[in-house]
């Protein structure tokens, strides 16, 4: 990990945990103290499914067909899934099931190819990401969902310092006031920065690189 100050906090909920790497972490877009690594989330069933069991209270009364996984979680996605086509969710979905897909990225823009149109244009999509912070990458995904004629109806994440993009409610597992100090700035201005701090790594949804 880029520095020594690793928090690993746990909850109510077995098997859901936030782990977050305190240092001065960079962005594309934004500066931040920590690094939140949710590696083992989107890849490790127990936490996939654990996080789904967390978000899937939010969405019990909302109609959901397609979840559309940005940012590598499409094992939180099918948990999800799986969490919201049982029971009483059942009655939410028109067809007692939900498709899982994932947008393709050519030159910055989302894209769905024809044989997955279908499971977008006149369907409920819920976007699930990793987190939220700018909000970039999810208001791309809803302009995507708009644009093939899909309505979106929930955006979901792991961690997310949002509770609305547009008029849409952001709900996640985590968010800041989880981490004591959490802090997030643009780039010029970054107090870290400003004090002198070198930047311990490069972020983005996939992991991190250290300088």
């Amino acid at each position: 990990m880029p520095t020594q100050d690793t928090l690993k906090l746990g909850t109510k909920r077995k098997n859901l945990y936030l782990r977050a790497v305190k240092g001065h972490f960079a962005t594309s877009s934004a500066h931040s103290n920590y690094y939140i690594d949710v590696a083992a989330q989107k890849s490790r069933l127990t936490e996939a499914q654990a996080v789904a069991d967390e978000l899937s209270a939010y969405y019990h009364t909302t109609v959901v067909d397609t979840i559309l996984c940005l940012d590598g979680t499409e094992v939180i996605g099918t948990c999800l899934a799986d969490k919201l086509t049982r029971g009483s969710y059942v009655s939410m979905n028109a067809h007692q099931t939900i498709y899982i897909v994932t947008p393709e990225m050519l030159n910055g823009q989302l894209l769905f190819r024809d044989n997955i149109v279908p499971m977008i244009q006149g369907k409920h999509v819920l976007v699930l990401a990793v987190s939220v912070a700018s909000g970039n990458t999810v208001k791309s995904a809803l302009e995507a969902v708009r644009y093939y004629g899909g309505q979106p109806t929930g955006i979901a994440a792991i961690f997310a310092t949002k509770d609305k993009i547009g008029e849409i409610a952001v709900h996640s597992a985590f968010d800041p006031n989880d981490i004591d100090g959490y802090g997030s700035y643009a780039p010029h201005e970054c107090p870290l920065c400003k004090q002198g701090a070198k930047i311990d790594a490069l972020i983005n949804c996939y992991g991190f690189s250290k300088l």
